[in-house]
């Protein structure tokens, strides 16, 4: 990419060893040129925007305070990461950023020695990093220092307050900066959010109790009992002289705060106070989501990952969607709207995505009928459950990916009971750009073992519309509907809504020698992929499938099936070691039935990112790669 801008400070820092020997009054510049930086690259490769800008002056300060990598910075999420990545000797190579073999989407250790720990997933920053500030003090490093950076919107996490416990109670001296924007993606919400907005702590308290802490330890009046009892009494008397109670000061945590975050020399300031004190602290920091850009400021939920836009004048550049089929997620979004007139029991819960899964339509059509839980896959689960339990029909939709968060919820609190929970899965399969921690590929193995689960994936549209219509009806249980992200296949979608009788496939085309049999959308590059083979090799007729169900398999048509054909493949997007594949593999095997079977799918491995057509190329799960495979097949 060539740059329209040059930067007189920024193209002389490769390394934060290069920040760390400017003067204090030159970082205000190297804000701004870092954050022009982040507009200009972001503008014509797209990735995560507003996050990044918000925490600009935040990553500055820390770079220039700590001794990074050897001092360690662990990211929450990793929305928030690319200041970071620029400084930390990636700068050349950002224009790379999410793409594939190009630098990754999110901070990762393999990638760089000055990311600490994996990125991707909300609210684990506090738990790593207490890892590290335990392990720090038990191998010696005195001087180490550890600094977890988590949002407002990821503290909603049930794991940030498990790590806040440990942290309590565990020898530390561990840094947590809470960056609170009131965003997640969309506005962050629940009693967490409102309790940031009013907490407040005295900056002149903080500077006086620090300088007597030090004054009573020269005189050697002050342990480390006696400091934790002062501290309990301080934080009592605080709590009544404040009216406010400090929930991170009731943990004993010290609290620092609000102050503001994109003040870049009181930051320095700041995190040279705190830098050798003892014990766990929180600095609480007031930051606005995308920062320095008018429209990312203004509309910060759209702004969190626009795509392409002119970084003159903010203008997103939109593809035409005129005559384009919709978002797999619109027509989630737009079906839901349509069952809940239909059924007064139905409700949606969706943990902090409501935009991202197209929640928001019902949120505005019933806003007393759906729910934003925050960041709290497993809560979503359960309180879904609860709602089931006394009689209504939660459509639950969370990410494939981040579904893996609430394994145990869906096996204790849904399936045991037989609730009819409806988990759409959102995002399964490979996913593109994200990468590793966003592909939805574990969804069909990590799920297919658990009794009363009903497992389908949609062929297109309106088989999706079909699924959900049929998972809300009475006696259905649990039941999960996993669909990819993106485009779909129909132009006119909308069809009536009819059910479809559960464990039932179907042959979408005849065929004699050999049988495709697929699951989900990736049976349209099947279907490509047998077309080819028909027109390469006259004569030949190869039969396809939809499974449409994992679980409860159709065993008529696999026994049809294995009746009839000596070979078979199977596609699907999603792992092969325990996806639908290896439950084909087993109803054969159990039934003695013996065609050869071939499976495409995700090897036992991670896939790195990349737009989605690349991946499925690497993976033989594109047209190109079923259709050697069905040669290979039918030549052997």
């Amino acid at each position: 990419m060539s740059k329209e801008h040059t930067y007189k400070l920024l193209d002389t820092i490769h390394y934060p060893e290069d920040l760390r020997r400017l003067d204090p009054d030159r970082l205000p510049e190297v804000c701004r040129e870092l954050r022009q930086d982040i507009i200009d690259e972001v503008s014509c490769n797209p990735g995560h925007f507003a996050a990044s800008l918000g925490v600009v002056e935040l990553t500055v300060a820390l770079h220039y305070v700590y001794n990074t990598p050897y001092d360690r910075l662990v990211w929450d999420v990793g929305h928030q990461a690319y200041g970071h990545k620029i400084l930390t000797g990636r700068k050349d190579l950002f224009d790379t950023n999410r793409k594939y073999k190009g630098i990754r989407p999110f901070p990762s250790p393999e990638e760089s020695e000055y990311d600490s720990f994996a990125c991707g997933h909300a609210s684990n920053s506090i738990s790593a990093a207490l890892g590290m500030a335990v392990s720090a003090r038990l191998k010696g490093e005195n001087d180490r220092h550890i600094v977890a950076v988590i949002g407002d919107g990821s503290m909603s996490g049930g794991l940030a307050f498990e790590g806040l416990n440990n942290a309590s109670t565990t020898p530390n001296d561990l840094l947590i900066i809470l960056n609170d924007n009131e965003m997640s993606i969309d506005r962050s919400v629940g009693g967490m959010r409102q309790y940031l907005l009013t907490l407040n702590t005295s900056d002149k308290y903080n500077r006086l109790r620090f300088k007597l802490s030090n004054l009573f330890k020269s005189l050697g009046l002050l342990n480390e009992q006696t400091r934790k009892g002062i501290i309990r009494f301080n934080n009592s008397l605080k709590s009544v002289l404040s009216k406010q109670q400090n929930v991170f000061e009731g943990m004993n945590i010290r609290y620092f705060g609000p102050v503001d975050g994109h003040n870049v020399t009181e930051l320095v300031r700041t995190l040279r106070t705190l830098k050798d004190m003892k014990g766990p602290k929180l600095l609480h920091i007031h930051t606005v989501k995308g920062r320095g850009f008018a429209p990312a400021e203004e509309e910060a939920t759209i702004w969190h990952a626009p795509g392409r836009f002119d970084p003159k004048t903010g203008k997103r550049l939109v593809e035409n969607e005129n005559g384009r089929p919709p978002l797999f997620q619109t027509v989630f979004g737009e079906t839901l709207v349509e069952l809940a007139r239909q059924n007064d029991r139905i409700v949606g819960v969706t943990p902090a995505m409501p935009t991202g899964c197209s929640m928001n339509l019902l949120m505005e059509a019933m806003p007393d009928r759906a729910f934003d839980v925050g960041i709290a896959e497993g809560h979503a689960v359960t309180f879904s459950g609860g709602m089931a339990k006394e009689g209504m029909v939660p459509f639950c939709n969370i990410y494939s990916s981040f579904m893996q968060r609430a394994y145990d919820n869906i096996i204790h609190d849904v399936a045991l009971l037989r609730l009819n929970v409806v988990l759409c899965l959102d995002r399964a399969g490979l996913v593109g750009e994200d990468g590793p921690t966003h592909h939805g590929v574990f969804d069909l193995a990590c799920l297919r073992p658990v009794p009363h689960l009903t497992i389908a994936s949609p062929y297109d549209e309106h088989e999706l519309r079909r699924l959900m219509y049929t998972a809300q009806l009475p006696g259905q249980g649990p039941f999960v509907i996993r669909y990819p992200r993106g485009h779909g296949y129909l132009v006119d979608w909308r069809c009536p809504l009819e059910p479809v009788e559960v464990g039932k496939g179907r042959c979408l085309k005849e065929g004699k020698d050999l049988a495709v049999l697929t699951l989900g959308p990736i049976g349209h590059a099947a279907a490509e992929a047998i077309a080819e083979v028909e027109r390469t090799m006259p004569g030949t007729s190869i039969a396809h499938y939809d499974l449409r169900f994992a679980k409860p398999l159709d065993t008529a048509l696999l026994d049809e099936v294995a009746a009839r054909f000596n070979r078979v493949v199977t596609v699907e997007d999603g792992i092969l070691r325990g996806g639908v594949g290896s439950a084909v593999l087993e109803y054969m095997s159990d039934r003695s039935h013996t065609p050869r079977i071939r499976r495409i799918g995700i090897p036992d491995e991670f896939i790195e990112h990349g737009a989605v057509g690349i991946l499925h190329h690497v993976c033989g799960m594109d047209r190109e790669g079923i259709c050697d495979t069905l040669l290979a097949e039918l030549h052997d």
